[in-house]
């Protein structure tokens, strides 16, 4: 807001519009919230939560497609066989541009996803924790790991839920290769193909799973790391902590260890979510269906079912198909997005304390 008027208008109004702000900012530190100061603070969080989450996934992109490749593809025509293997193959076949496939449709939902699910969980967390402490009469009291857990789960179903027809797309995407039978162009081509061709329902196929993997992948997030983080500017060990701050590294492990808990945990429910993704797919990629006498397309009625037909043909490790490049991939990513957001917000001047 306040660039837009330093550029657009005359020197007056910028001088109006820094005196303003200042005005404002005296009034946060006094205590009192000026409306457009409050409104500030938000698109601040805002813009940290979608830098993060672009610049995270961005840097693992290429381990991001092959985790959605192995859980998809069709276990009669096997064409990745692994981390090194999978990453070689699409190298060969499609080239450097074939490792990124998809990713700008990801950006494109992972930005706004990470900013509305970071500020969503800023904002749980001081309702719930202003519910605890009227509760329990105490006014100093703290967050436990149980509500941390169900501020997580709060966020991660409201920001999965606005990003959802996004996101199944952008599975479909990353999928098809250059001989797939029918080519989306593009994640608003792909939209309009699916609500045309499959009707609205369509674009919220494998919600469900979805929904009830966030309580454990988001939830455990944002709990384990809060936790961690309490802990260690409590406890000080081995001399992490100084002047209560923690340092980048230190906070890059806070956010690999709450990415390693919550990815495991959920990351069946994630399997059977992209395979309920491709249900209905009228030409669907080859990945999917298969090649020759060994076609077929992938027929789920629904989560159950979806379960009990992988685990029947072909076994309980079918629902961890793809954990290895997603451990790999889910630990730098997550841990990269928490410090990203926390140094963003700093560079903003972004104050949101669940304490305060």
């Amino acid at each position: 807001m306040a660039s837009e008027d330093v550029v657009g208008k005359t020197s007056e109004s910028a001088v109006t519009t820094i005196v303003n702000l200042a005005e404002e900012a005296k009034l946060a530190r006094e205590g009192v919230t000026a409306p457009s100061y409050a409104i500030l603070t938000i698109c601040k969080s805002l813009v940290a939560g979608g830098v993060a989450g672009g610049v995270s996934r961005t840097a693992v992109a290429p381990l991001e497609r092959l985790k959605i490749l192995l859980q998809v593809q069709n276990p009669h025509n096997i064409k990745y066989n692994g981390t090194i293997q999978g990453l070689k193959y699409i190298w060969r076949t499609e080239g450097f541009r074939g490792l990124f496939k998809g990713n700008g449709t990801n950006c494109a939902r992972i930005v706004p996803n990470s900013a509305v699910k970071f500020f969503s969980y800023e904002q749980a967390s001081k309702g719930i924790l202003s519910l605890y402490r009227q509760q329990t009469g105490n006014e100093d009291a703290q967050l436990t790991p149980l509500l941390r857990l169900g501020a997580g789960a709060c966020a991660g179903i409201i920001a999965m839920s606005a990003t959802y027809p996004m996101d199944m797309v952008r599975g479909r995407l990353t999928v098809q290769t250059e001989k797939s039978p029918y080519q989306y162009r593009g994640m608003f081509h792909a939209l309009s193909t699916v609500l045309r061709q499959e009707g609205p329902r369509a674009l919220y196929k494998g919600w469900l799973p979805s929904v009830i993997g966030v309580v454990p992948y988001v939830g455990l997030n944002f709990a384990v790391y809060e936790s961690l983080k309490d802990w260690l500017i409590k406890t000080k060990p081995f001399g992490l902590v100084e002047d209560s701050e923690l340092s980048v590294t230190t906070r890059l492990a806070c956010g690999a260890a709450a990415g390693t808990v919550g990815q495991t945990v959920a990351y069946p429910l994630d399997v059977i979510r992209r395979r309920m993704q491709m249900v209905g797919w009228k030409d669907a990629a080859s990945i999917v269906t298969g090649d020759g006498r060994s076609k077929a397309p992938l027929e789920y009625t629904g989560m159950i079912d979806a379960f009990r037909k992988t685990v029947r043909h072909e076994g309980f490790g079918a629902l961890y198909k793809g954990l290895v490049p997603n451990s790999v991939k889910v630990v730098p990513s997550i841990a990269i997005a928490f410090v990203t957001y926390e140094m963003v917000k700093d560079v903003l001047g972004v104050q949101v304390r669940i304490s305060d």
